[in-house]
């Protein structure tokens, strides 16, 4: 089998996955807060919509929930999502002046912030290195063999420990991409996968 990181690298370079990603903290964790339960393609909308309405954290502190449930009201779970966004940029306002904390600890004190969200705000806002583990990384990083893990907590414990700090941040994203379109959850592309001939979860004829 290959050595877990020229793996990784290789599921990396494969990827089309725009690493030119927005970087403004509050736009990152904003977004991601909405991608929650949602398809990139609504999150993407929703997110412009959002962003065209409510100009920065100042205005989002302010906003009547109504007004931001309009939004959000074609993402999953909006009225949770509305008063979360609501409750951290008014925490934002009054804690950190507006900006977005940098470090995990703080991040993970904000209401619905988990260490997905945290890391990849770390990670695309303050080019921290942070691997943020969803369900594409738990599963795959399970099925090619990398850990053996049932939560995403200790699969993110354990890549940390075996990954090098260069592949956390691309990682993610890669296999996000990767779990899409080549290593599925159902009906994996195995034969396709660039991977097949080291991947010990491999369906060949």
């Amino acid at each position: 089998m290959k050595n877990i990181n020229e793996q990784a690298q290789i599921i990396i370079q494969n990827s089309s996955y725009d690493f030119n990603h927005e970087k403004d903290p509050f736009v990152v964790l904003i977004k991601t807060i909405i991608s929650q339960r949602n398809r990139d393609e609504v999150t993407e909308k929703v997110s412009n919509i959002f962003f065209l309405k409510f100009k920065n954290v100042a205005e989002v502190s302010r906003a009547d929930t109504a007004e931001v449930e309009s939004v959000l009201k074609v993402s999953g779970m909006y009225r949770q999502k509305s008063a979360r966004i609501i409750q951290i940029s008014k925490i934002l306002i009054e804690k950190y002046n507006g900006k977005v904390p940098d470090s995990l600890e703080k991040l993970l004190e904000l209401p619905g912030v988990g260490r997905k969200t945290a890391n990849i705000v770390l990670y695309n806002s303050f080019n921290i290195p942070a691997l943020a583990v969803d369900t594409h990384v738990h599963r795959i990083s399970n099925r090619l063999g990398w850990v053996s893990t049932k939560t995403p907590e200790k699969t993110e414990e354990a890549l940390t420990k075996l990954l090098k700090k260069e592949f956390w941040g691309p990682v993610n994203e890669a296999m996000v991409y990767f779990g899409k379109t080549i290593c599925r959850p159902l009906s994996p592309k195995c034969v396709s996968c660039f991977l097949k001939q080291s991947c010990p979860s491999a369906k060949l004829p």
